[in-house]
């Protein structure tokens, strides 16, 4: 085999470090690329945040020599859309001699705080809107803890009290008793002589605890529970038979045979019915002590003079800039260590600032181009949204698909009808009879709203749905109904009968 030399021409692409770093930045969310820019901060001294008591005209000197270094356009800040009326009327800040009289040039050297500066009323607030820094920093009270304090405030005796306390450490988040009296019995130590009776007896006494229906062992015993705790209701005594005795065919919605049973009208029925509605089936939720998730939003969508205008969140995306003092300390020609230290951090925060930059662009690209795809849905809601995919806005915007899927990963977009995270206005599309496209959000919608106006006491099926949908030229199949209403949580035909 005889060797040889060759030479070839081919295309590929270096993943340099930059290059990760950006795409690394891409996919984070709001809340990731938080931590980022931190971890960023802290280990490099460049990189420094911008607050707003900082947005003043830099000195000449500092002017020239970030100028110099080039780092005075390195500032990564939300692009914003200027209105025409902040554009007549220009900025809004004091004049410059009204905070400068505010204060004296000179001090007596004798006088107090008081004689200077006027002090504010006493029990006077500063703003109406101060933060009630018990109540933000306070921990919530759990159902345990709930349930322990009126235990405390219970008079019972030593081994009574023990008993209770076993039984509240198992009751769930829900308020029901996970376990029975007999496993209460055998966890305890024989030497302590506690019968079953006595634990059935503190379990009534437990069961009379705050919220109603605590510490039931199921959903019979708890509902009945908070039955026999109301007064005088009507319909009192025919729903606590309801409960006792038929509480299956009410699972069921057989209303025919509940209300042959019962030996009662449909009008009557319907209001015994309400007063077993009215109950928790889940008494412990009232107490729950999750804490609600807040979503900000990266991208803010407005409609302005008939036109929607699309922005980055300016709480959403941080603005960096480089140090200005530490970027002049760096010498072209010096090789020294500390030198060396320096240019190598200012050339990561460059890079750095560069990713964010860039991140941002893509973001609010990708953004605009699905507000024009989807602008039906800003207008008329979910029924007019179309078909999309990663596939059309990679073209309009010469990316590739994986880009946008990094893009659309874990960001949100506030508009006017919500909050919504950028994949949900990409959908799959169905065919019509006449020859077009419908998107699977649009047929979610219109499942949504023909089972909201059905007939309760003849609610729609599935292919009753898939029926009528074809009446509008939408091919749909009965199981794709059917997993449409699944995916939206709508219970079947036979559970959304109601006789109310």
């Amino acid at each position: 085999m005889k060797q040889s030399l060759s030479l070839k021409l081919g295309q590929q692409l270096a993943m340099t470090p930059q290059l990760q770093q950006a795409i690394r930045l891409l996919q984070l969310s709001t809340l990731d690329l938080s931590m980022e820019i931190q971890q960023a901060i802290e280990s490099n001294p460049m990189l420094e945040l911008v607050d707003d008591a900082d947005d003043i005209d830099p000195s000449p000197d500092t002017q020239a020599e970030a100028e110099a270094d080039g780092t005075d356009e390195l500032t990564v800040a939300a692009p914003t859309t200027a209105t025409a009326a902040e554009e007549e009327d220009g900025p809004t800040t004091a004049p410059e001699g009204d905070w400068q009289d505010a204060i004296p040039d000179e001090l007596p050297v004798d006088s107090s705080w008081d004689d200077i500066y006027q002090s504010a009323p006493a029990g006077a607030s500063a703003s109406d809107d101060d933060i009630d820094i018990d109540s933000r920093n306070g921990t919530e009270e759990s159902l345990s803890d709930h349930l322990l304090w009126q235990l405390n405030l219970t008079p019972m005796s030593d081994t009574d009290r023990f008993i209770a306390t076993a039984i509240i450490d198992s009751v769930d988040a829900d308020g029901m008793l996970t376990v029975s009296v007999e496993d209460l019995l055998s966890s305890f130590d024989p030497a302590f002589g506690i019968e079953q009776d006595e634990i059935e007896a503190v379990l009534k006494r437990v069961q009379q605890f705050d919220p109603p229906g605590i510490a039931a062992r199921t959903l019979r015993e708890c509902l009945l529970i908070q039955l026999c705790q109301l007064d005088d209701a009507p319909w009192l005594e025919q729903a606590r038979v309801l409960v006792a005795e038929h509480l299956d065919l009410l699972g069921a919605r057989d209303f025919t045979s509940l209300a042959r049973r019962m030996h009662l009208d449909d009008e009557a029925l319907a209001e015994v019915i309400r007063v077993v509605q009215s109950l928790n089936p889940r008494p412990g939720s009232a107490l729950s002590t999750a804490e609600p998730e807040y979503v900000i939003p990266d991208v803010l969508v407005r409609k302005n003079r008939g036109k929607w205008l699309v922005e980055l969140n300016p709480e959403a995306v941080p603005r960096l800039r480089i140090n200005t003092g530490y970027a002049s300390l760096v010498r072209r020609a010096d090789n020294s260590a500390d030198n060396t230290f320096l240019r190598n951090h200012l050339q990561e925060a460059r890079w750095f600032m560069k990713s964010l930059q860039s991140r941002n662009e893509t973001l609010l690209k990708v953004a605009t181009k699905i507000v024009e795809h989807q602008r039906g849905f800003l207008e008329y809601g979910e029924e007019a949204m179309k078909p999309l995919v990663l596939h059309d806005i990679a073209e309009d915007v010469a990316m590739h698909e994986s880009t946008i899927s990094r893009v659309t990963t874990r960001k949100y977009m506030h508009t006017p009808r919500g909050i919504f995270e950028l994949k949900y206005f990409f959908s799959s599309h169905l065919a019509t009879s006449t020859g077009g496209e419908v998107s699977s959000t649009a047929i979610r919608a219109l499942i949504k709203k023909l089972t909201a106006s059905e007939n309760p006491k003849k609610p729609l099926s599935d292919s009753k749905i898939a029926a009528l949908l074809e009446k509008q030229n939408i091919k749909v199949a009965r199981r794709t109904v059917a997993k449409y209403r699944e995916s939206m949580f709508i219970p079947p035909s036979n559970e959304r009968k109601r006789i109310i």
